[in-house]
């Protein structure tokens, strides 16, 4: 590609995360501008016109002015549109192998999001054993294709560069519902998938610190900019900057605390 392309999308949104892996891996960064969308403000009537009124980012925006939405539609687009060797496998039997694990990527970010913006204490252990099924499912497939790993083939590639920002997200159930991955052959595969994932160089765009506290919202059920009630800052609020907020309460069934405590106003 010769010509920017450019990308429409949310601070550490894990699906455009995808995208900066892929470009990462790819030595391609300046391949692609990024343009950061404000969500606790009105969207855009130029973006929104662009989009023919859809809000979900990422957007990507190709220099003959062809809008392609869905992260993994933009994913595989700029996988393909590159120069260089594509992160997807070339082989036509494990390219749909890695596709039917990618595959298993909605339901499992689906329950990690209805995790960590639950409300009702008593249905903890409920959302912790749906994302423990999803796990112990990805584990079995993950044995079934390659025991020994890390990787689902030889190396990073095209299912990890989707899965690695949801395992970064999910340090907000870390965080907020003390979630641990038990121990045991059930999960000991999946774990050194994600682990392995994690501590990818390409993947360091975020930090547990950042995701922790921007989305601090989502444990209280508010997410992608909504206020919390009793609040008027949202989380995602771009100042004051993360780095200059301390740590938010950890636990979320307290209630959400003031916005002066997390930092959010003078």
């Amino acid at each position: 590609m010769t010509a920017k392309h450019i990308v429409y999308h949310i601070p550490v949104c894990p699906f455009s995360q995808r995208l900066e892996i892929l470009l990462a891996l790819r030595g391609q960064q300046d391949a692609v501008e990024f343009r950061v969308v404000d969500i606790t403000k009105s969207r855009d009537p130029e973006l929104l016109a662009k989009t023919q009124g859809t809000t979900a980012l990422p957007v990507l925006e190709i220099p003959d002015g062809t809008i392609l939405k869905e992260s993994l539609v933009i994913l595989r687009y700029l996988d393909e549109a590159l120069e260089g060797p594509m992160l997807r496998r070339s082989d036509p039997v494990e390219h749909a192998i890695e596709s039917m694990l990618i595959a298993k990527e909605g339901p499992f970010t689906m329950a990690g999001y209805l995790f960590v913006m639950n409300q009702d204490h008593d249905r903890r252990s409920e959302f912790n054993e749906k994302l423990l099924s999803l796990y112990r499912d990805i584990n079995s497939f993950l044995v079934d294709q390659n025991s020994e790993g890390p990787w689902l083939f030889g190396d990073f590639g095209l299912a990890e560069a989707v899965f690695a920002p949801m395992f970064k997200r999910f340090w907000f159930l870390d965080y907020y519902e003390e979630f641990q991955l038990p121990d045991g052959e059930k999960y000991d595969r999946v774990r050194g998938w994600r682990d392995a994932c994690m501590t990818h160089p390409a993947t360091d765009q975020v930090t547990e610190e950042e995701i922790v506290k921007l989305y601090y919202d989502y444990a209280f059920g508010a997410g992608n900019g909504a206020l919390v009630e009793g609040r008027s800052v949202s989380s995602f609020a771009f100042t004051p900057p993360w780095e200059d907020r301390p740590w938010p309460p950890r636990d979320k069934y307290a209630g959400t605390t003031s916005d002066k405590a997390l930092g959010l106003v003078a």
